[in-house]
């Protein structure tokens, strides 16, 4: 059995974090010590761990949930989790395309921007904010 702080060192989080995903019903310490520690098994840090590299693949942590779910549900199988996988994916891909185009966005903003010591009334990147906004409003009426 370990303790919180040997889990949370052994994995590189905080035990904020460990106990974070035990108030999200994540994570469960296998039992208290006499003096009030949390005590985990290795399973446990099994279990973190495969949180930790959820998370670095994009998931939430609801989205791990069902991960989690998926795992320990007998009726479950792999195309579950696959099916999974690819919803976060096409997700992932999306939000990549709406981050490129407001990348392409500021790019021309930033192009059409060149006389850094304008005053600010003059700013081209504000000017063309406020008439994006402004078109916005006339567009939606």
């Amino acid at each position: 059995m370990l303790t919180i702080g040997k889990v949370a060192a052994s994995l590189q989080v905080s035990t904020d974090s460990i106990r974070f995903y035990e108030r999200e019903g994540l994570l469960s310490p296998a039992k208290k010590s006499g003096a009030g520690y949390r005590l985990y098994t290795e399973e446990a840090v099994r279990r973190l761990n495969f949180i930790k590299h959820a998370q670095q693949c994009g998931f939430s942590l609801s989205e791990i949930r069902e991960l989690l779910e998926l795992k320990s549900n007998a009726d479950s199988c792999c195309d579950d989790v696959r099916s999974a996988a690819i919803r976060k994916k096409l997700l992932l891909e999306q939000k990549i395309k709406a981050l490129r185009a407001m990348s392409n966005a500021l790019s021309e903003l930033i192009t059409i921007c060149t006389d850094q010591n304008k005053p600010l009334d003059d700013c081209p990147i504000l000017g063309a904010l406020e008439s994006s906004l402004r078109q916005e409003k006339k567009g939606g009426k």
